[in-house]
C-alpha cells in the first residue's frame, strides 16, 4: 500500500515533467551548451523573463539536468540529452512530448464526452520529422537488437518492414540474419531518412525502399516475413483488420507476420505502461488504443491469419506476436 508521500510523489509528478518540457520549449539546453550563463544572460538570448528564467534553471539544476557555479549555468551531463548539440539528442522526442501534454490536458473532457481528436495532418517540416525520427532510432535501437536476437528470423528470406522508419528494425533483423533481405515501406519522406540510415549502415544493397501510405495503398508482394512495429496501437480495431488483410495479400503462402508492441493482458492493466498507452492513444488519435492478445487474434483470423501465438509478454512495448498465413 502507497503511503501519503509515495502517493504526493506521484500527484505532483508532473511538476518535474513540466519543467523538463518548458525548457525544451525554449531551448534552454541548447543556448547553455553553447554559452553557459547567469539566467539573467540566458533570458536575454531567449526572449524571457529573468526573474521566471532563474526559477526554472534553478529548478532544472536541482534536478541534475544543469549545474549552477557562482549563479553561472552549465550542462549536466544529462542535461546533454537534451541539447540538439549533442549526437543522439533526445530534444525532438522531448518537443513531441510537449505537445502530447497538451492533448493530454484534455483527459477530463474525454473521458466525460467521450470525444476523440479528429484525423490531423502532420505539420513536421523534413529537418523537423528527421530530428524526430532520429529520436526515435537512438530510444529504440538497443530494444531492436534484444527483439532481433530473441526471434528466430533465420528461417525467411525476405523481410516486409511496414511502418519501418529510419530502418531501426530492418537493420537489427539484417544484422542478425546475414541472408536476410528486405523491403522497407512507408511514406515518402521517411523513406528519404531511411536511405541515409542504410547507406551510413552499409546495408542499402539489402533493403528494397519503396514509398506509399498503408492506410491508403497496397503492400509490396513477395517477402515471406512482415513486421509491424508499434503500428498497431495508433489504430482502431478495423483499421487494424484492414491492415492486416493488406499484409496477408502481400505475404506469400507460408509466410508469417510479426506484430511488436504493447500487448495487454485480459484485464488490460499489465503491463502498466500499456495501460497508460491506451489513454495516450485515447487523446492522442481517433481510434487508437492498446490491445490484448485475444483481441489481436480475432483480428488476425478475421484477415484469414492463422495459428497466432503469444511470442513474448513484455513490460515495455516488446511483447510480440506471431501468425502466418496458410500455406494454400
Amino acid at each position: 500500500m502507497q503511503s501519503r508521500d509515495e502517493m504526493m510523489d506521484n500527484i505532483m509528478a508532473f511538476w518535474k515533467s513540466r519543467t523538463i518540457l518548458t525548457a525544451c520549449d525554449l531551448d534552454i539546453f541548447t543556448r547553455i551548451d553553447q554559452n553557459p550563463g547567469t539566467a539573467r544572460q540566458v533570458a536575454a538570448a531567449q526572449g524571457a523573463d529573468p526573474f521566471a528564467m532563474e526559477r526554472l534553471l534553478n529548478s532544472l539544476a536541482a534536478i541534475g539536468l544543469l549545474e549552477k557555479k557562482e549563479d553561472v549555468f552549465h550542462l549536466a551531463p544529462q542535461g546533454a540529452l537534451l541539447s540538439s548539440l549533442q549526437p543522439g539528442s533526445m530534444l525532438p522526442m522531448a518537443l513531441h512530448f510537449s505537445d502530447v501534454w497538451e492533448k493530454w490536458s484534455a483527459l477530463t473532457n474525454v473521458v466525460k464526452e467521450g470525444r476523440r481528436v479528429k484525423e490531423q495532418a502532420s505539420t513536421r517540416d523534413q529537418k523537423t520529422l528527421e530530428s524526430f525520427i532520429g529520436a526515435m532510432d537512438v530510444i529504440a535501437r538497443d530494444l531492436s537488437v534484444e527483439i532481433a536476437r530473441s526471434f528466430d528470423a533465420s528461417r525467411f528470406n525476405r523481410l516486409l518492414d511496414i511502418g519501418g522508419a529510419s530502418g531501426t528494425y530492418t537493420v537489427a533483423f539484417l544484422n542478425e540474419n546475414h541472408r536476410l533481405t528486405a523491403v522497407l515501406f512507408d511514406l515518402e519522406p521517411v523513406v528519404a531518412i531511411a536511405e541515409k540510415r542504410l547507406r551510413a549502415d552499409g546495408l542499402i544493397d539489402r533493403v528494397h525502399l519503396v514509398a506509399g501510405d498503408f492506410y491508403r495503398d497496397e503492400l509490396p508482394e513477395g517477402c515471406d516475413f512482415a513486421l509491424l512495429s508499434a503500428i498497431i496501437h495508433q489504430n482502431s480495431p478495423s483499421q487494424n483488420v484492414d491492415l492486416f488483410r493488406k499484409i496477408f495479400r502481400a505475404l506469400v503462402p507460408g509466410g508469417t507476420l510479426l506484430i511488436r508492441d504493447h500487448i495487454m493482458d485480459g484485464t488490460r492493466t499489465d503491463p502498466p505502461a500499456g495501460a497508460l498507452f491506451g489513454l495516450n492513444m485515447l487523446v492522442a488519435t481517433p481510434g487508437g488504443d492498446t490491445y490484448s492478445f485475444i483481441e489481436l487474434k480475432e483480428g488476425l483470423e478475421q484477415a484469414g491469419f492463422v495459428n497466432a501465438r503469444l511470442v513474448r509478454q513484455g513490460k515495455r512495448m516488446d511483447g510480440l506476436v506471431e501468425a502466418r498465413k496458410p500455406e494454400i
